[in-house]
């Protein structure tokens, strides 16, 4: 019956953590997979998380199923965590948020929305993006293109190539846009380029779809949502797919949202119902536990702020730690060679390795990064950055280029 069934290779960053999983060696170094480490190399466990689910703990029950749109508290909380307080009182019935499983399925859910009720059939993606967007909107049946996003040159984004691009597209294409902490490249647009492309795209009648993973790693948690205020002062129609997987630490629980901002409070109605729809063929109802302790920290202002400033200690080491493999590196190298750390934020950054050097790391170091050359650089800790930064040094003498 199955003699037709193809092999699957698996997703190359999840085999390439089972390799380093087994890799016997004492001073291997994973800087591959998108989680986040503390200093101790260790995925943390977070306090005010601790503190909501103790309090949870007192009032476990039933477990009955959730609405096919998810909890009502833990939406709402979200919603105005990601749009502000201020937009999204100004914003009100306009936009609906649906629970999804990640930020992974809400994109596939947004994907599929569009495709059955708009009719969408072309998806652009940056050049370069996190490689499952490609898939999930390739499963979902639409033709994937790519703008121009990252500049080699300089470490940043190409910005005028990407206007340019996104002037002669049609109206209801689809755009992917990371909202911040763009992976794998680290380049961000900064606040005046997000203004000139709201403007244009709402203009132009284009559709963004904004991924926001790591809300929280790259400025901070209001910056970092900037575009999502940007978008809604356009007055443009979006939507936005965020996760709390990085911010929370909570990887397993998969938690995230699909959020539509939609023109009036009409159409959010009937938008919602679709998004009901596809939810229920999909996965039918989301799970209630994370969705319980993130709307907990949200809502109680003594965990609210033990939750943030937990999250800046993180994205504080995450930057030490960029600015430590960079110093290294330019002593080693020079400047010109890693002028992309300064210039790049969030966990990633794209270092332009190529497949000779990412193997030379893995094979003979012990240090493991995914063939496009992006490094994680929550992987990094104080203890192995030396060694990183002699390693990732062999790795860009003459002979490898």
């Amino acid at each position: 019956m199955f003699s037709n069934v193809a092999y699957y290779h698996g997703d190359p960053i999840y085999s390439l953590f089972e390799e380093f999983v087994k890799d016997p060696r004492a001073d291997k170094v994973s800087l591959s997979v998108g989680m986040y480490y503390d200093e101790d190399g260790n995925i943390p466990y977070m306090k005010a998380v601790q503190m909501a689910e103790h309090e949870i703990s007192q009032d476990f029950g039933p477990r009955p199923y959730l609405s096919m749109e998810g909890m009502q508290a833990f939406r709402d909380a979200s919603q105005a965590l990601i749009f502000g307080d201020n937009h999204n009182n100004r914003a009100g019935d306009r936009v609906v948020t649906v629970q999804s499983v990640g930020a992974t399925g809400a994109v596939r859910v947004g994907a599929d929305f569009l495709k059955h009720n708009l009719d969408c059939k072309n998806v652009w993606i940056s050049d370069f993006t996190w490689e499952t967007h490609d898939d999930i909107f390739k499963a979902s049946g639409y033709q994937v293109h790519r703008y121009p996003y990252y500049d080699a040159r300089t470490g940043g984004v190409n910005f005028d190539a990407l206007i340019d691009c996104l002037e002669k597209l049609p109206a209801r294409s689809v755009v992917v846009l990371h909202a911040c902490a763009h992976n794998p490249t680290g380049a961000e647009l900064s606040n005046a380029q997000w203004d000139t492309l709201s403007t244009l795209m709402a203009k132009r009648g284009l559709i963004p779809f904004l991924d926001m993973a790591y809300q929280g790693f790259s400025k901070s948690l209001e910056d970092d949502a900037y575009a999502l205020r940007s978008l809604l002062d356009a007055g443009a129609s979006f939507l936005v797919a965020n996760s709390f997987s990085k911010n929370f630490s909570l990887y397993g629980e998969r938690v995230g949202n699909l959020s539509i901002v939609c023109p009036n409070a009409a159409q959010a109605k009937n938008v919602l119902g679709q998004l009901k729809a596809v939810a229920r063929r999909t996965y039918s109802s989301p799970p209630t536990h994370g969705a319980r302790i993130i709307e907990k920290v949200l809502t109680t202002p003594a965990l609210r702020t033990t939750w943030e400033h937990e999250l800046d200690s993180m994205r504080a080491r995450i930057q030490s730690m960029r600015i430590g493999l960079y110093e290294r590196l330019a002593a080693k190298v020079g400047h010109d060679n890693v002028a992309y750390l300064p210039v790049q934020s969030g966990m990633f950054s794209f270092t332009g390795l190529n497949s000779q050097q990412i193997k030379f790391l893995r094979d003979e170091k012990g240090i493991y990064l995914v063939g496009s050359g992006r490094i994680c650089l929550a992987g990094l800790t104080t203890s192995n950055l030396d060694y990183v930064a002699e390693s990732m040094a062999l790795a860009m003498e003459p002979e490898f280029a």
